[in-house]
């Protein structure tokens, strides 16, 4: 009897081999910034073009928390509660302010789809803290003011 080994090689598994993992985290990148989330049939054309199945795609995809499978609003809206923020007094009460202004709960999306709230736990603004990024753009040193500021200038823009 011969035994077999449960580790798998690079012709088994097309995720082992670095260069094809590489293009498919930048496949799904590029798919989420053309479509907004990674619908299934944004799945399904990239796992077409990469000669991969669905299945291997989606387990990728679901792993990594910076790609989304659900629809997400104009402006994702992270609040840090990583402990600087927390420490500072700004990691809750920044959260539950801006679920209230905006009338959703973290994870849900505005009903018209313009703002996605998540929260985060770490924005890499521990200095500045408390911290928020809108889509790419980090905003640092928050308070309720500089948060209504923020809010009222993107319901204002297209």
């Amino acid at each position: 009897m011969v035994a077999t080994s449960p580790i798998t090689t690079q012709t088994d598994n097309p995720l082992q081999d670095g260069r094809k993992r590489a293009m498919l985290l930048a496949a799904l990148y590029i798919a989420q910034e053309q479509f907004g989330w990674l619908s299934e049939e944004a799945i399904q054309r990239v796992a077409e073009r990469l000669n991969l199945t669905v299945g291997q795609v989606k387990s990728t995809a679901s792993f990594y928390t910076m790609f989304k499978l659900q629809p997400q609003g104009k402006y994702r809206i992270q609040v840090c509660e990583g402990l600087s923020c927390y420490l500072v007094g700004g990691a809750e009460p920044i959260i539950n302010y801006i679920a209230e202004k905006l009338g959703i709960q973290p994870g849900e999306t505005t009903p018209d789809g313009k703002f996605t709230l998540e929260v985060v736990q770490c924005l890499a603004a521990c200095g500045t803290a408390p911290a928020v990024k809108v889509n790419d753009e980090l905003y640092e040193n928050m308070t309720f003011s500089a948060i209504d500021q923020l809010l009222e200038r993107l319901q204002q823009e297209n």
